[in-house]
């Protein structure tokens, strides 16, 4: 059995490009062993735009992935043996349970503040902005658009920086 901080190693493979992880915990989830009802140990994961369950074992993992704009609850509750976290999403669920390493409470208070979000769509770098504002002065130039056209957009843009 993997420990925190193996399993966390191993799921950086899993993660996407510039994906990385907010907040996490370790614990136990049930999981089905050759037919069988079954306990492992793992991290319970936020990332930037996704929820993830993930146990390291010795042939491979266990993983679950729940998008933040799916997310319709979270629960937390504590016990003799730890915490707990019960995760839902429209036909499914995920439950962590005997909590006790890691910061549960500031993962569930992320997914909280960010249930139903998609990543921020990314914003025009500032440095982007002088060269839109040289590519609407060749299409003023070209005739394609107005004067004040142009200078309607160029406004937009630096008011932008």
């Amino acid at each position: 059995m993997a420990g925190y901080k193996k399993n966390l190693a191993a799921l950086q493979e899993h993660l996407d490009d510039g994906e990385s992880v907010m907040h996490s915990c370790f614990g136990a989830f049930d999981i089905k062993m050759m037919g069988q009802d079954s306990r492992a140990a793992g991290v319970f994961v936020v990332t930037e735009k996704r929820a993830v369950l993930f146990g390291k074992k010795l042939f491979g993992y266990d993983m679950e992935s729940f998008p933040l704009s799916k997310i319709t609850a979270i629960e937390i509750s504590k016990g003799m043996l730890g915490k707990k976290i019960t995760l839902k999403m429209s036909g499914n669920a995920a439950e962590m349970k005997m909590i006790n390493d890691g910061d549960p409470d500031a993962l569930v208070n992320y997914i909280r503040e960010n249930v139903g979000e998609t990543a921020a769509p990314a914003l025009a770098p500032v440095e982007d902005i002088p060269a839109q504002i040289q590519k609407l002065a060749a299409l003023r130039d070209q005739g394609i658009l107005t004067e004040e056209e142009f200078t309607s957009k160029k406004a937009e843009l630096l008011a932008k920086m």
